[in-house]
């Protein structure tokens, strides 16, 4: 995982005039506020923790060529919900669905439940869950406001007729929805991939490789920006549960390029990594 370069708890200040430095561990910042934008000036107080990244490289489909060299994170919390600032350099932006396209993402993995003894990084074990917030590129352009329709992704397609637009189904008619529904399987079905999407990120629970499922209900919320040769994205949650007083636990992080076809497995991670929580004042 590469070397330790501080004792857990020491926060060093930048040499840059930017946010102060916290490499051992991931610093949670106490805030009034949270902010919900990754440019809002509150960041700029949030210690700053850089993540080397690593291969996924345990289970199928492995991913045995490097791509994204490591992820900067800050985190600031208001005491019952927690935010992270994700930013990481990728020269390509990758949001656009269709086949054979890959999209960027990222993604956040927490313990369900604070504890001493935590479950395994690579997404929990049975009886011990991991909780997991995750951010797709794809769905951040459909809630900025791209449609996803034939036209908006491949705007040189030509579309001779769709049924549920006949000029005989009155809009926002019953028959015209059915009749659109019938035509959008997925979607009719409530399959959360199937857009357009309310919100950028989904939630995800986990007991070891292979069991990943969708939460009980969507409880976090994300925004995520590309400029400069680099995405940042916000991912806000509720904290962990976690016993009267405890303030540390672990925390995973997990980055796909889409430039190079990374989706599922396939992706650039981190192992736990500790997590300290400013005590209230």
């Amino acid at each position: 995982m590469g070397v330790v370069l501080a004792a857990a708890g020491l926060t060093f200040v930048s040499c840059g005039g930017g946010p102060p430095l916290s490499p051992a561990e991931v610093a949670v910042r106490r805030v009034a506020v949270m902010p919900s934008d990754p440019d809002d000036p509150a960041w700029s107080t949030a210690p700053l923790h850089v993540a080397p990244l690593i291969l996924q490289d345990m289970v199928e489909p492995r991913l045995l060529a490097p791509s994204t060299r490591e992820v900067r994170v800050q985190a600031l919390t208001d005491g019952a919900r927690v935010a992270f600032r994700l930013a990481w350099d990728d020269p390509s932006r990758d949001d656009l669905p269709g086949a054979a396209r890959f999209g960027d993402a990222c993604a956040v993995q927490l313990p369900a439940r604070i504890a001493p003894d935590i479950p395994a990084p690579q997404m929990g074990e049975p009886g011990r869950a991991v909780e997991i917030t995750h951010w797709r590129a794809f769905w951040q352009a459909t809630v900025d406001g791209r449609g996803d329709t034939i036209q908006d992704i491949y705007p040189n397609a030509t579309v001779d007729h769709y049924p549920f637009e006949a000029a005989t189904l009155p809009l926002d008619s019953p028959a015209r929805k059915e009749m659109a529904d019938r035509y959008a399987p997925a979607r009719a079905l409530g399959n959360r991939m199937a857009g357009p999407r309310a919100s950028p990120v989904e939630d995800l629970v986990a007991e070891g490789p292979g069991t990943i499922r969708p939460a009980a209900a969507l409880v976090s919320d994300g925004r995520g920006r590309y400029r400069d040769q680099g995405w940042s994205v916000v991912l806000a949650r509720p904290l962990p549960e976690a016993p009267a007083g405890a303030g540390r636990s672990q925390i995973a992080f997990a980055v796909w390029d889409g430039a190079h076809a990374e989706s599922g497995s396939r992706k650039m991670r981190t192992g736990w990594i500790p997590m300290n929580i400013e005590p209230r004042r």
